[in-house]
């Protein structure tokens, strides 16, 4: 492209971009965000998810925290999906306590999470035996409507089977139960 004089844009660096993440070049991906940057652009949220996906899923955990944070700095707007990578990435690290606190942050700052966002935080707390914070939010989810209704046994997404089973699990530890 630059020896035909046919300067990338944003598209070109995204695709650029999202590969260097998928083949764990992160290094040179982090260099070509600056190099965005330094060019005067301005990179939309959709390529800050991408580095930021990157960097979590190398386990770069440290340097994901410290871009998210100078995305709230420099009043990125953030969307569901950046909150959501972020929370994922705490939930991988066993980050349980930071994962909820952005989550309220997230709801405190206007946006409203999604099925994969509380579907995330349900099953890290679930793993972790916190099963009454987990039911609480899962009642919340479903209050919400935002149970998929996917039921392929590949999918990452609770089936209403699923459902079922926590919330009848809650109500017989409880010995009593507002459905």
């Amino acid at each position: 492209m630059h020896k035909s004089g046919q300067p990338p844009d944003l598209i070109t660096y995204s695709v650029v971009l999202d590969a260097l993440c998928k083949i764990q070049h992160l290094d040179e991906a982090i260099a070509l965000f600056r190099k965005i940057i330094d060019k005067g652009h301005r990179p939309d949220m959709y390529m800050c998810s991408i580095l930021l996906n990157g960097l979590w899923k190398c386990g770069r955990v440290r340097t994901a925290i410290d871009f998210f944070q100078l995305l709230l700095i420099n009043n990125y707007c953030l969307d569901v999906v950046t909150y959501t990578t972020m929370i994922g990435g705490l939930c991988k690290e066993s980050l349980i306590e930071e994962a909820m606190a952005l989550f309220s942050k997230m709801k405190g700052n206007g946006f409203l999470p999604d099925a994969v966002t509380y579907e995330t935080i349900i099953r890290a707390l679930l793993t972790r035996d916190e099963n009454d914070q987990a039911v609480k939010l899962l009642r919340e989810m479903v209050g919400k409507g935002l149970l998929m209704n996917n039921s392929k046994e590949d999918s990452k997404f609770m089936t209403p089977f699923e459902v079922e089973q926590i919330l009848e699990w809650s109500c017989s530890n409880q010995k009593k139960c507002v459905k």
